[in-house]
């Protein structure tokens, strides 16, 4: 199939979820609207190319909980919605994406200004608030996106909410990998790539697979650099993990996530 052909099903899957989110959102329960996220974001993986895989969810927390990743891609979003969807916290240009960022704003997504400290502080309050009233939330304290070879530091700027809140984290750790099963930095959103140019190597790097490592919770505590710092090692190790079962289609304990 050619290129233009697989983007223009991709157009077409991003407005018939417009039109979802405008018409059938506003009526549906949250439940409904989870499971209609959920097959929404399975279905963009599917056009972008990948299957997704997910391990260890016996682990996975429901409510109240601070989701933390390492983080490749715009589409890891849409990878953790396609596993269990959960409201992001994202940088303010995203708002301004075409279709994305409207999504993006109709998905209860908290934006943040990161050259402004007052914003992280107001975010902080606001992650707080809502952990405490049991919803769950994810950052992405690398902060920016890397490879996805090794881990950036995280930050533990917004560990201070799961504090606040006495609500644990949940580490995640994603991890792509090519048909042969060799990790993969095709969906990398990094440098100066543009959008484009970044569907454009997923695309042609295909068929991918999308690995999502589910970590053990970890209790909050009162100091967020520890919290922040016993996230990473989660993460990295989860990411040391996958890759010493490479390579696979499925690692052992993983399940292939289908449309439900």
């Amino acid at each position: 199939m050619s290129l233009f052909i697989r983007k223009t099903r991709l157009l077409a899957h991003l407005v018939r979820g417009a039109c979802t989110v405008a018409l059938r959102f506003p009526r549906a329960s949250a439940d409904q609207r989870h499971a209609m996220n959920r097959a929404w974001s399975l279905k963009m993986l599917e056009l972008c190319g990948l299957k997704l895989v997910v391990h260890n969810d016996a682990a996975r927390l429901d409510a109240g909980a601070l989701v933390v990743s390492n983080h490749v891609s715009w589409i890891d979003i849409y990878v953790i919605n396609a596993w269990r969807p959960t409201p992001f916290v994202s940088k303010a240009e995203i708002r301004h994406w075409p279709l994305i960022g409207w999504f993006a704003q109709n998905l209860d997504t908290v934006f943040i200004e990161r050259e402004k400290r007052s914003d992280a502080r107001r975010i902080m309050h606001e992650l707080a608030e809502r952990l405490t009233r049991g919803e769950l939330m994810c950052v992405f304290p690398e902060g920016t996106t890397s490879d996805g070879l090794a881990l950036k530091p995280f930050h533990s700027n917004m560990f201070q909410a799961a504090v606040s809140a006495g609500r644990p984290v949940q580490p995640l750790c994603i991890r792509y990998e090519d048909a042969q099963g060799r990790q993969s930095v095709a969906p990398a959103y990094i440098d100066d790539l543009s959008l484009k140019d970044s569907l454009d190597a997923m695309l042609k790097a295909g068929p991918l697979t999308a690995h999502i490592f589910v970590g053990d919770a970890i209790e909050a505590g009162e100091d967020r650099r520890k919290l922040a710092a016993r996230a990473e090692e989660a993460v990295g190790q989860a990411l040391v993990t996958m890759r010493e079962s490479a390579p696979h289609s499925e690692a052992p304990g993983g399940r292939v996530a289908q449309l439900s």
